[in-house]
């Protein structure tokens, strides 16, 4: 059997790691890889996406990186051009980035609200904006976005930023698939529910009074007793970036072992 993504080019930001370990986008970076995609791995901090080409060459295939932040037009748009130029199209845009910042409306300053909508949702509408000239002229593309189920779903964390800026993803993605469905090109959205990544240690961790309290209640959160890991999450959105779900667009689709059938 042929590989799922054979000769598809697959750019995927976010594709670094916040810690050690496995991160949504690096895992994604290396799943594509090793089922066939050429893919193009960038993140704001280049270390962090070198050690992401590291473990796929380790894993057998290889991968171009880059620096951008993703807030920044200009080099989103660079990160585009070098992907279409080296590569001749873009069959795969995978959005990864996101924060979490913690703060009700009240605590939260207006610099961390505003930088939870750039990074969470702007970052998505950028990339977006240097893509889809490419994808609609090819007439085919893919768009996954990692969002989050704290975009449907309020637990126990004073993020207001990223609640508002997920559930804004949620809407733009769903606008991109009604859009852009005559060329093509499908959108879809992914909602990890409690996972263990390396991101909860460095941002939610503070939340709890110790790291061994977070871990029991998040893995007490999920219906099957424990989180996931970035690998739900990777092959989840390997069946979307693959022609195995060539008629599904406008999802948002829960990656959280049953925790959204809860109502908690």
């Amino acid at each position: 059997m042929s590989k799922r993504l054979q000769d598809k080019v697959a750019l995927v930001f976010g594709a670094g790691s916040s810690g050690p370990g496995w991160g949504n986008g690096k895992a994604a970076a290396a799943l594509f890889a090793q089922e066939g995609a050429r893919v193009v791995a960038v993140d704001i901090d280049m270390g962090a996406v070198s050690e992401t080409r590291e473990a796929i060459r380790a894993r057998g295939q290889d991968c171009d990186v880059l620096q951008a932040d993703v807030t920044v037009s200009d080099q989103v748009l660079a990160a585009v051009r070098f992907t279409h130029e080296r590569h001749g199209r873009i069959d795969v845009l995978h959005n990864n980035v996101g924060i979490t910042v913690m703060g009700d409306p009240v605590a939260l300053s207006e610099a961390d609200w505003q930088r939870s909508l750039e990074v969470n949702l702007t970052s998505a509408f950028l990339t977006s904006k240097h893509v889809l000239p490419i994808m609609t002229a090819q007439r085919s593309g893919s768009i996954i976005n990692i969002s989050s189920l704290a975009s449907v779903q309020i637990n126990k964390l004073p993020y207001f930023g990223y609640y508002a800026s997920k559930a804004g993803l949620n809407h733009f993605t769903q606008a991109l698939a009604v859009n852009y469905a005559p060329f093509g090109i499908r959108a879809n959205a992914l909602l990890p529910g409690v996972m263990d990544t390396p991101l909860i240690y460095t941002q939610i961790a503070s939340s709890y009074a110790s790291v061994d309290e977070m871990i029991a209640a998040r893995n007490a959160a999920s219906p099957m007793g424990r989180m996931g890991d970035a690998w739900d999450v990777a092959y989840a959105a390997l069946f979307l970036a693959s022609d195995e779900s060539r008629y599904i667009t406008g999802t948002l689709i829960p990656v959280d072992g049953g925790k959204s059938c809860t109502g908690r």
